[in-house]
């Protein structure tokens, strides 16, 4: 079985990396010139996901797991992402929109619990 925490972590930041990408490519800013942007959301979003997630035991073996437990992720992104929304306000010192953290916290869960979902499947395949 993976039971390996520092796969986890960096599959934690590489899906908040996607996650970023994929919100700045639907709005067509996927180039260079929006690398400072990307990064003020990237950097405080994965700041709070570390922030909270360990509060909800996200790393904790009995809790990834369990595919029972899947809804942990989405709790966290709930949390983490007013709170990078607002990291990222006062980066950019711009306003707070309430739509963008609702969106950022929807998609943020789901491409969570995809990673989180893969990442069971990988250990149970091992295991099996």
């Amino acid at each position: 079985m993976i039971n390996n925490r520092n796969i986890l972590i960096l599959g934690d930041i590489f899906a908040i990396l996607l996650i970023t990408l994929s919100g700045f490519a639907t709005h067509s800013e996927l180039n260079t010139s929006f690398i400072t942007r990307m990064s003020s959301l990237f950097f405080p979003l994965t700041i709070a996901w570390f922030l909270i997630a360990p509060w909800l035991g996200l790393f904790q073996h009995k809790v990834v797991s369990n595919p029972k437990q899947l809804w942990r992720p989405v709790l966290a992104m709930i949390f983490a992402a007013p709170l990078a929304v607002v990291l990222r306000g006062l980066i950019l010192n711009a306003p707070i929109i309430p739509i963008f953290v609702i969106v950022l916290a929807a998609i943020s869960a789901f491409g969570m619990v995809l990673w989180r979902g893969i990442y069971f499947f990988l250990n149970l395949n091992r295991v099996g």
